[in-house]
């Protein structure tokens, strides 16, 4: 059994597999007080784990005053909520602002489709 552990951990750093690949994920920046992140909240954040969207990109949930120094987003965040489609530290695409559960799932949809290879179910 060892044998076999050596073989492929060695197989690993031939091939530049040291680390977990990152997937896709959703960031969602908010900020305390915010009318549009609460109703977000009450209407999307309970289902959102548990839906293929959330499988194809896992939410992280940002302050806009305490942003990740792990992303690379193509401008700051101004508005809450901001969700950035992000893969391996680099923005994709984001959608501004919340304006019902419908019209999130749609660009949500459309945003994911538009960057398949990264957010393709495993």
């Amino acid at each position: 059994m060892r044998i076999c552990a050596a073989v492929l951990v060695s197989l690993g750093l031939t091939l530049g597999l040291t680390g977990p690949l990152r997937a896709a994920e959703l960031i969602m920046v908010e900020q305390h007080g915010c009318h549009w992140c609460e109703q977000w909240n009450a209407e999307i954040a309970p289902a959102y784990p548990n839906t293929e969207e959330g499988a194809r990109a896992p939410l992280r949930r940002v302050l806009i005053s305490d942003l990740p120094e792990d992303v690379a987003f193509t401008s700051r965040p101004v508005f809450t909520p901001t969700f950035v489609l992000v893969h391996e530290g680099q923005e994709l695409g984001r959608m501004e602002g919340y304006a019902g559960a419908e019209f999130f799932w749609f660009l949500l949809g459309q945003l994911l489709n538009a960057h398949p290879d990264a957010t393709a179910l495993r």
